[in-house]
C-alpha cells in the first residue's frame, strides 16, 4: 500500500515537473529564435516584427534579455500580436544576416516591416515597459491627427519634440510627402497632423501647408513651407539639435544626445562635474554655442559623472576635467584639459581658425613585444607598418569582441607559420585604445583586417577567417624579398660572363 502511494506521488511529481518545464519553455518561446535557416520564411509572414541581433558573451545583451522577454510576453496579447524575435549574430552561420542588416555592435534591434522589405533601427528604451510603449506607437499610423484642443493636450507635451503637419486638406503632394517622411522617420520622431493650426498649443495661424516643429528648448516653434522630402528631413535634423545639448542622467535628454552624435557637424564636447561646475560653465558655454550656431559645429555639455563612456571612447582621464574636446568631420580630435570658463570662447575660436594641434590617442609603445602576433599602437604605426619594409597583416580589434577572441588563436598560428620569414609581420591594433588613421583604414566593425605589402599596396582582407585562407591571401599579395631580384641579377651577370669567355 505504502509503496503504491509513494509510486503515485512519484508519478504526480514527474508529471508536475514536466508540466512546469513545458510552461517555462512556452514562456521562453514568446521571443522567437531565428537563424539563417528560418529567418526569411518567418519574417516574410509578418507586416511588423522586431528582431534583436545579439551575442551570448555581450553584457548589454544579457541585461536586455529578461526585459525583452517580458515585453514579448506583454505584446503577444495585443490584437494583432506584436512579435519579438532574436538572432545570435555571433554564430558564423548567421554572419550573412548580420552583414545584411549592417550590425556593428550588440545588441542591435531592428524593426522590420512589410515582410522584411523595409528596416529601421529601434531607438527606444531597453526596459520592458518602455519597449512596450515604444513599439505600440510604431505599429499604428506614422502620424496621428489632432482634431481639437483636447486632442492636442493628449497628443503633445512640453518635454519632447513634435513634428506637426498643418494642411488645408489631407490630400495633395505636400500631405503625401509628409506621410512618406513620417513613415521614414517614425522611429526617430513623433509626428502629428491637423487641419486647424489654432488647436495647437503654440504658433501663429497659417493658411498654407506648413511643417511646424514644437520643441522644449531654444526657439520653441520653427516653421517651414518646403515639403520636398529631403528638404524636410534636413530641416528636422538640424532644428531638433539644441544649441547646447545637455548630457546628464535625465532620460528626456537621450534623444537629443543621439541626434547630436548622429549629426554630420563637427562636435564640441565640454565635460565637467555638474555638482561642482555646471553653473559656472553652462551660461558661458551656451554663449559660445550661440555665437557659432549654423557654422558646422554642434555643442554638448556633459556631466563627467554620467558620461564615462565618452571618456573611455576618447581616451580621456577624469583628472583632465573640466575639459573640452572637439571631433571634426574627418575624425580628428582637439583637446583642452583643465579648461576655465573664460578660456572656452577663445579656445573654440582658435580651433575654428586652425590654430589648435590635434589630440591623438595612443597606448604606450610596449617595451616587450615578443608574442607571435605583434602589438601595434598608434605611435608605432609608422615604424611597424608604413615604414617597416615588411608585408604586414594588421588586425583592428576590440578586447570585448567575441569574433576577435575567436580569431586570436588563428592569427597566432598564422604568425608562427611565418616566423622564419623576416619580411612578414602579423600584428594587432586595439582600436578602442588607439586612434585609427581614417585616411588609410576604413574600420566600421571588429575584427577588421588590412594587408600592406612591403611596397605599400594596402588592401582589406575580406576572406574566410581560417588559417589556410589567411596564409593563402598573404602569399598571393606579398612582395617578395629584395634578395630574389639580386639573385636573378647575379645569374644574368654570370651568364654574360660565360658568353664573354666563349
Amino acid at each position: 500500500m505504502a509503496a503504491r502511494v509513494l509510486s503515485g506521488i512519484f508519478v504526480i511529481s514527474v508529471a508536475l515537473v514536466a508540466f512546469l518545464s513545458v510552461s517555462a519553455t512556452e514562456e521562453v518561446e514568446k521571443v522567437l529564435t531565428l537563424d539563417h535557416s528560418n529567418f526569411t520564411e518567418i519574417v516574410s509572414k509578418h507586416n511588423f516584427i522586431v528582431v534583436e541581433f545579439y551575442a551570448p558573451w555581450c553584457g548589454h545583451c544579457k541585461a536586455l534579455a529578461p526585459e525583452y522577454e517580458k515585453a514579448a510576453s506583454i505584446l503577444s496579447n495585443e490584437d494583432p500580436p506584436i512579435v519579438l524575435a532574436k538572432v545570435d549574430a555571433n554564430e558564423e552561420v548567421n554572419r550573412d544576416l548580420a552583414t545584411q542588416f549592417q550590425i556593428q555592435g550588440f545588441p542591435t534591434i531592428k524593426i522590420l516591416r512589410n515582410g522584411g522589405k523595409s528596416s529601421q533601427d529601434y531607438k527606444g528604451p531597453r526596459e520592458a515597459d518602455g519597449i512596450v510603449d515604444y513599439l505600440k506607437k510604431q505599429v499604428g499610423p506614422a502620424s496621428a491627427e489632432i482634431k481639437s484642443v483636447e486632442d492636442a493636450s493628449t497628443l503633445i507635451d512640453d518635454k519632447n519634440v513634435f513634428i506637426v503637419g498643418v494642411f488645408p486638406k489631407f490630400s495633395g503632394e505636400e500631405f503625401e510627402n509628409f506621410q512618406t517622411l513620417a513613415d521614414k522617420l517614425r522611429s526617430d520622431y513623433t509626428f502629428r497632423h491637423t487641419l486647424d493650426p489654432k488647436v495647437l498649443p503654440r504658433g501663429e495661424n497659417v493658411d498654407k501647408p506648413t511643417l511646424r516643429l514644437l520643441k522644449p528648448f531654444d526657439e520653441l516653434i520653427v516653421d517651414s513651407q518646403d515639403f520636398d522630402v529631403e528638404a524636410m528631413e534636413k530641416f528636422i535634423k538640424e532644428a531638433t539639435i539644441p544649441i547646447l545639448t545637455i548630457w546628464n542622467s535625465d532620460p528626456n535628454n537621450h534623444p537629443y544626445i543621439n541626434s547630436f552624435f548622429e549629426s554630420p557637424n563637427a562636435k564640441a564636447m565640454l565635460f565637467a562635474n555638474f555638482t561642482e561646475d555646471q553653473e559656472s560653465f553652462q551660461s558661458v558655454y551656451y554663449d559660445a554655442a550661440t555665437l557659432y550656431k549654423g557654422k558646422g559645429i554642434s555643442f554638448l555639455f556633459g556631466d563627467s559623472n554620467v558620461a564615462q563612456n565618452a571618456f573611455q571612447f576618447f581616451g580621456l582621464k577624469e583628472e583632465q576635467a573640466p575639459l573640452i574636446i572637439v571631433q571634426n568631420t574627418g575624425g580628428k580630435k582637439y583637446l583642452k584639459a583643465n579648461i576655465k570658463p573664460s578660456e572656452i570662447a577663445p579656445w573654440v575660436k582658435d580651433y575654428l581658425e586652425g590654430l589648435v594641434k590635434p589630440f591623438i590617442k595612443s597606448e604606450p609603445i610596449p617595451e616587450v613585444n615578443n608574442e607571435p602576433v605583434k602589438v601595434v599602437v598608434h605611435d608605432s604605426l609608422e615604424d611597424m607598418v608604413f615604414n617597416s619594409g615588411k608585408n604586414v597583416l594588421l588586425e583592428f580589434y576590440a578586447p570585448w569582441c567575441g569574433h576577435c577572441k575567436k580569431l586570436a588563436p588563428i592569427l597566432d598560428e598564422v604568425a608562427i607559420s611565418f616566423e622564419n620569414e623576416t619580411d612578414i609581420l602579423i600584428a594587432k591594433f586595439d582600436a578602442t585604445a588607439n586612434d585609427i588613421p581614417s585616411e588609410s583604414f576604413n574600420v566600421q566593425g571588429f575584427p577588421t583586417l588590412y594587408f600592406r605589402s612591403s611596397k605599400g599596396n594596402l588592401v582589406p582582407y575580406e576572406g574566410d577567417r581560417t588559417k589556410e585562407d589567411i596564409i593563402k591571401f598573404i602569399e598571393e599579395n606579398r612582395d617578395k624579398p629584395a634578395q630574389s631580384t639580386s639573385a636573378e641579377s647575379e645569374s644574368v651577370e654570370a651568364e654574360d660572363s660565360v658568353k664573354d669567355e666563349l
